[in-house]
């Protein structure tokens, strides 16, 4: 077919393009972006081409909490994309990644490093018009919402990808979806492949232009996970060696007046955790408006988080835990990402002022507080890192304060950041000596 380019001939393309870079005129030397442009006209825009090359230097020293160690090191981060749509109904794509991090060891873990392996890989039907019917299935990065119980963290070197199975119907003003996601395990020098022993599955409903401009989501959602996928409690032989949560759950969202927007999510679980009953809450609520100051954009958030924690962590019979899924939590704990949302109370505030189109200086403020003072502090991967089992450390985790700047040109991003741990009164019994302080600078090209 005329608009069909094999592999063999866009890395024909590639090479090149390449090799006559260096014989580019100035204006002409952003390689990327004119093959990118060439694949797109030769296949009238069946065919596209998606490149991600990010680098990054991060120091975060004082963060061990007893067991992880200060950590100076690299994070390379290189991705290529491939999407095809031969017609307006069906689409392939499939995206490779690399991801290494220099200087760190030989004994890097596989949070931070997987060499080329496969990120994305799914065939999408897509509705002819506004309204029909559609699904995906393969391997994708997937968001619902803000990212709060299913979202892929752009900032880790990884990404959380999954394996799944959608199918959805839309209209102009709603979507209705029925969806099975389980994540992707990385496992160094293999393929990584799935693992439905740790799974969610039920459906995710969205409705836009709700009296006036508003968006609703409503879910409910059911998370599965086996010992083979992960779990660890419970006992194989009374049957009991498995999580089973339901989430019922709903988000609010658009704007109020004089230009104030405002956000609003809220769930409650039930099910068993091992041979416990599970009864968990969580709420989230945001406020946000754009100001002026000495004549340029200054946008200005404040935030409240809440999830549930256990009020007696020895009582086997109940679970009280909020099971936070598969969040992306990057920035929404602040931006050393060190916790979750699990049995937590967090203020946050962000204001970011534009000097430019191009560059922002970004302050952020937390304040964190643990539900239940005899429950654990959760990181944000939802493991314990931290606990006092009578309470007597009290319920105030600390403060976290982070300054960060960034600078946008073409396909082009860089920045750099600070942010500093203000110990309270429960990090300091429980991991004296630990001020958590995160340092790094890195560079994006992308397309």
């Amino acid at each position: 077919m005329k608009h069909f380019i094999t592999v063999k001939v866009v890395v024909c393309a590639i090479s090149a393009l390449w090799f006559a870079g260096a014989r580019l005129k100035a204006q002409d030397w952003d390689v990327g972006s004119r093959l990118a442009e060439y694949i797109d006209t030769e296949t009238e825009g069946k065919l596209k081409l998606g490149v991600e090359q990010r680098v990054r230097f991060e120091s975060r020293t004082g963060t061990n909490f007893g067991k992880d160690p200060d950590i100076e090191t690299a994070l390379v981060r290189t991705r290529i994309s491939l999407t095809y749509q031969p017609f307006k109904w069906l689409k392939f794509s499939g995206m490779a990644q690399d991801s290494r991090a220099p200087w760190y060891g030989a004994n890097a873990p596989n949070t931070i490093r997987d060499p080329i392996d496969l990120q994305e890989g799914y065939i999408e039907v897509l509705p002819e018009g506004k309204t029909g019917f559609g699904m995906t299935a393969g391997r994708m990065m997937l968001n619902y919402g803000e990212g709060r119980l299913i979202g892929t963290p752009q900032w880790s070197n990884l990404s959380r990808t999954y394996d799944n199975g959608r199918a959805y119907y839309t209209t102009p003003r709603a979507r209705f979806e029925v969806l099975m996601v389980s994540p992707v395990k990385v496992i160094i020098g293999e393929f990584n492949h799935p693992d439905l022993g740790d799974r969610v599955w039920g459906t995710y409903d969205t409705f836009a232009d709700v009296l006036g401009k508003n968006s609703v989501d409503v879910y409910l959602l059911r998370h599965d996970q086996n010992r083979p996928g992960g779990f660890t409690g419970g006992s194989k032989a009374a049957g009991t060696d498995r999580l089973g949560v339901n989430t019922l759950g709903f988000r609010l969202a658009g704007p109020l007046v004089e230009g104030v927007k405002y956000s609003v999510e809220g769930a409650a679980q039930n099910g068993t955790v091992g041979p416990a009953q599970h009864r968990a809450e969580a709420w989230f609520s945001s406020f946000s408006r754009r100001w002026t100051a000495v004549g340029k954009p200054l946008d200005v958030s404040g935030e409240y988080k809440f999830a549930s924690g256990a009020r007696n962590p020895q009582d086997t019979s109940l679970s009280r835990t909020f099971d936070q899924l598969y969040a992306a939590n990057h920035d929404k704990f602040g931006h050393e990402d060190l916790f979750g949302w699990r049995n937590i109370h967090n203020l946050r505030s962000v204001a970011t002022y534009g000097l430019t189109k191009s560059f922002a200086v970004n302050f952020m403020y937390n304040n964190f507080w643990l539900a239940s003072a005899r429950d654990s502090l959760y990181n944000g991967s939802g493991k314990s890192i931290a606990t006092s089992a009578n309470g007597s450390a009290g319920r105030h985790v600390g403060q976290e304060t982070d300054v960060f700047v960034t600078f946008k040109w073409r396909h082009f991003q860089t920045g750099a950041g600070y942010g500093y741990v203000y110990p309270g009164t429960f990090l300091l019994k429980t991991t004296p000596g630990v001020a958590p302080t995160y340092v790094y600078i890195f560079h994006t090209y992308s397309l």
